[in-house]
């Protein structure tokens, strides 16, 4: 099994909000890119996962990162995944943990926990370990109408650094499906990790309206 430096690990979290179609696609070029995946998938996710993709992910973390390994076509080790207590995890500690984490569909209640600190499960306590190391924190949040809660909770997330990526694809490069529009999103967030991506053309280069 190989050994992934840090600086090519990634904590991938899934938690309630809509929006499954933009975390596969995330995995999927995560994996693509030799990445290692740090997976943690909440309960609420796993219902928005059936719903919205019709699929039944396996329960325990050992055969979900075989079975998603399987899927993706991953290395050995490359997609690891961890219950939602598992405190001995490298993600729930700053020296062991990931610099980078994307929480990819984010629902405002992990939103608010985050933003509060509580750490009652491992993804809270996995982003809480991001920003108190200065890592590199991004949330993408899918909510409509926001409340006066919601915009509190995100621009406190926002001054200390997170990178707020709302679920919110454009549409200058004329999308065809709604594969194109999941494509936008995820093409950003690569950008922002740093990470090559042919998803998307870039503004200004090629297209109309160049």
């Amino acid at each position: 099994m190989a050994e992934y430096p840090r600086e090519r690990q990634v904590t991938l979290a899934l938690s309630g909000a809509s929006g499954a179609p933009y975390a596969l696609a995330l995995l999927q070029c995560l994996v693509k890119a030799g990445i290692q995946v740090h997976l943690l998938v909440s309960g609420a996710a796993r219902v928005v996962l059936a719903t919205e993709q019709g699929e039944q992910w396996p329960g325990k973390p050992e055969a979900l990162a075989a079975w998603l390994a399987e899927r993706f076509g991953a290395d050995p080790g490359q997609i690891r995944a961890y219950g939602k207590e598992e405190w001995f995890s490298p993600v729930a500690s700053g020296s062991g943990a990931p610099k980078r984490m994307v929480i990819c569909p984010c629902s405002m209640g992990t939103v608010a926990a985050i933003a509060s600190g509580a750490s009652d499960n491992l993804i809270e306590r996995a982003a809480d370990v991001v920003i108190k190391e200065k890592g590199q924190l991004i949330l993408v949040p899918r909510e409509s109408p926001l409340s006066e809660i919601h915009l509190e909770n995100l621009l406190k997330l926002a001054r200390m650094g997170v990178t707020i990526m709302p679920a919110a694809p454009g549409f200058y490069h004329q999308p065809q499906s709604i594969a194109d529009l999941v494509d936008f999103m995820v093409a950003r967030i690569l950008d922002h990790l740093g990470l090559d991506q042919a998803l998307v053309q870039r503004w200004g280069y090629g297209g109309p309206e160049s």
